[in-house]
């Protein structure tokens, strides 16, 4: 069994950091050739493009969701590539974000996905048995395998073993060999300080013969010969590992090569690694982002500190899975995440604060990562810093300092958290995100706070919350600078509409025309609490993001055909068809709802859902019938009973979950109740169809 090393946690986090600043500086010339990059760009050592904000990438979205599978499984003794299988069911719409859908076929991830929903169990689903050789070697072994590295600092075997699994759901041959040789580099990199050694000991977790290793020991060889030169070892590249030489879309072993020329000739330097790697073109994406994982973990925080990285990320990071209130999320979010399953795996406690961060507070800003901002925004007029610092901390070391300067007295500054995200937020669609708010009416916001005094301002700090469909501002408790913390918390009223946004306005009073500066030290922010709120589909409009992407507002679609048509809510499917609202962390809630069936026989309500395949369901189940639903990995009937209904008119439905209990009710009545022995404690809400049915909703309500 492995030891967690000391200074694991800062390296986790520059890990994934740094997978992240790789995806975004490839992403923009994603598939061009090194040609073209010299004629465009000539040298690339900034980011080629800006973005309002990045959006999805299946580099990112693979590793946040593909390592759930250690969560959900039902053995972790017994872990699996089914049970990473399951985690792509779960947390990849059908065909549509998340990955490359390019067919059946034609996209390795595409294959192995319909392989899996066909019922054909994985390792088999990747496999060059079923698939064959060229669709089982292209680049997608590699580029999700991150996470299995990172959960195994310094414990290369238990690297190699999970990503062998998680690689064969999707892959096969050198394309599973690709990601055990990532993962092994990502989780050497946390103990082994000679990158060179780094890529030596993880060949011998390869079959020697294998093409894989085979041409990482050729890159190297070039380079002990010519080690001043990277373009001659590119041209050596293109030359005997070039894209002409396999076949397919995006094989793994031209991109292989590349990865280990920047990881040689980079010398060790975040900056020109992960540059030199772009500038050789290709899959850059998913080669700088493995690539800025390997170095993120090897140079730690300080070596990716350049603010041109960091910066225009603001810890922010955009996904695209089946659940929406998991899209928008942030980058200690998913390092801490990690972190708990690498703590886990070793049997070994957190050290304080991270003992309690990493089990009950995953999801707050705590700010104790080195540089971490948890993507907090700010508006309003002066000039704005938002910086980590350990100068002050109410718990913890680490706290976020936010300043404006020049500020006239009784302007306010908004230091927030977005708590909700539309197309209106990004400059694309790239792999077609969509999103639920983050907080909710009927729930409660903290923030602890420590307001400094201004030298020419009588300031003051106040917590907040914007309501996103009328932009009201609710306002919480004042303080004014005393030298103490003050936990501060808002209640949300229960009301309609959304909330945008939660956090501190920054304000002052003074005579006359003074103007000066506001600061504030922040931390412990997070939301929690039962949701009490009401969403009218009256008014609202599609959220237009492309011509091929429109989503309902704050809802994320599994699958089926979904529109908005006043004041209703309309779904349908040729199989099924679900699309999900609300908060993964909602535990007792009940879920009402007026439903019209249209067409078919099976219309539902939906809560604690966790995913495509888990979930809890009930309403109309066949003519005549009412049913309640568990899905675990495909859905079964534990409880039905008679109810006459009709199609066209209306029902109001309510569906409640309180501990292990789950009940329906029709018009008011109980009709079914259920307790399970094995329960998912908490999940968001959506509705269902089925079996070719078309069901409109209006109404729709979440409350304790």
């Amino acid at each position: 069994m492995g030891k967690i090393p000391e200074n694991y946690l800062e390296r986790v986090y520059a890990g994934w950091l740094g997978k992240i600043v790789g995806i975004r500086l490839g992403a923009a010339i994603e598939g061009w050739t090194y040609e073209k990059i010299q004629r465009v760009f000539g040298e690339i050592w900034d980011y080629p493009a800006s973005y309002k904000n990045f959006a999805a990438d299946d580099d990112s979205n693979g590793p946040l969701c593909l390592i759930r599978a250690l969560e959900e499984c039902e053995d972790l003794a017994q872990f699996s590539a089914q049970d990473v299988g399951n985690a792509l069911l779960n947390y990849a719409p059908f065909e549509h974000g998340f990955f490359w859908w390019g067919g059946y076929g034609v996209s390795t991830e595409h294959t192995a996905y319909l392989n899996l929903r066909a019922g054909i169990p994985a390792p088999r689903s990747g496999s060059i048995q079923q698939n064959g050789a060229t669709m089982a070697e292209q680049i997608g072994g590699q580029i999700f395998i991150d996470p299995w590295g990172l959960v195994s600092p310094g414990n290369p075997a238990q690297a190699a073993s999970l990503a062998k699994k998680a690689a064969s759901v999707t892959h096969d041959g050198n394309g599973v060999w690709g990601g055990v040789f990532v993962a092994c580099a990502i989780s050497l990199a946390f103990t082994e300080p000679d990158l060179q050694k780094v890529l030596e000991k993880a060949l011998a977790f390869l079959p020697e013969d294998c093409a894989y290793a085979q041409v990482v020991r050729a890159v190297r060889a070039f380079y002990r010969e010519h080690p001043e030169d990277w373009r001659a070892c590119f041209r050596y590249i293109q030359e005997n590992f070039g894209y002409d030489k396999y076949p397919g879309n995006c094989h793994i072993l031209p991109n292989a090569a590349v990865m280990v020329l920047s990881l040689l000739y980079g010398e060790g330097d975040f900056t020109r690694t992960l540059c030199i790697c772009t500038m050789c073109g290709w899959d850059t994406d998913c080669n700088v982002g493995n690539i800025g994982c390997i170095l993120g973990v090897h140079c730690g925080v300080q070596g990716i500190d350049a603010p041109k990285w960091r910066e225009p990320i603001n810890d922010f990071l955009a996904c695209s899975c089946t659940i929406p209130s998991r899209n928008a999320t942030d980058i200690p979010c998913g390092a801490a995440y990690f972190a708990k399953w690498a703590y886990r795996l070793t049997g070994e406690t957190p050290p304080a604060p991270w003992d309690q961060i990493l089990e009950e507070n995953i999801e707050s800003c705590h700010f104790e990562f080195p540089g971490s901002t948890h993507a907090i925004r700010s508006r309003g007029p002066g000039l704005h810093r938002v910086r980590n610092t350990q100068e002050r901390a109410h718990t913890g070391s680490r706290s976020l300092l936010v300043t404006a300067a020049g500020v006239d007295a009784g302007e306010e500054v908004c230091f927030y958290k977005q708590t909700y995200y539309s197309s209106e937020d990004f400059s694309d669609s790239r792999y077609d995100p969509f999103f639920s708010p983050l907080a909710y009416p009927g729930q409660t916001v903290h923030i602890s706070v420590l307001p400094l005094p201004s030298q020419d301002l009588c300031a003051w700090a106040q917590i907040y919350a914007k309501n996103g469909a009328t932009g009201e501002l609710i306002r919480g408790e004042r303080v004014s600078p005393d030298g103490a913390w003050h936990d501060l918390s808002l209640f949300l009223p229960p009301q309609e509409g959304w909330i945008q946004e939660v956090g501190v306005l920054l304000s002052s009073t003074a005579g006359g025309f003074a103007q000066g500066d506001l600061s504030a030290y922040l931390d412990d922010w997070f939301v929690d609490g039962t949701p009490d709120y009401r969403l009218s589909f009256a008014g609202l409009t599609m959220d237009r993001w492309t011509g091929l992407h429109q989503e309902v507002p704050q809802f994320g679609r599994v699958k089926g055909h979904a529109y908005l048509e006043d004041p209703w809510l309309s779904l349908s499917c040729t199989d099924f068809g679900e699309m999900y609202t609300g908060h993964h962390l909602w535990k007792d809630y009940t879920l009402s709802c007026v439903l019209r069936p249209l067409t078919g026989t099976v219309h539902l309500l939906q809560v604690r859902v966790q995913g495509a395949m888990r979930s809890y369901a009930a309403g109309f189940y066949g003519p005549g019938k009412v049913a309640l639903l568990k899905n675990f990995n495909g859905y079964q009937v534990v409880a039905q009973a008679d109810c006459p209904w009709e199609a066209g008119k209306e029902y109001h439905l309510q569906l409640s979950a309180k501990g292990n209990t789950l009940s329906l009710a029709v018009e008011g009545k109980q009709l079914l109740s259920w307790e399970d022995p094995k329960p998912f404690a908490q999940g968001c809400a959506g509705v269902a169809v089925q079996q070719g049915s078309h069901c409109f909703y209006k109404e729709w309500r979440v409350c304790p």
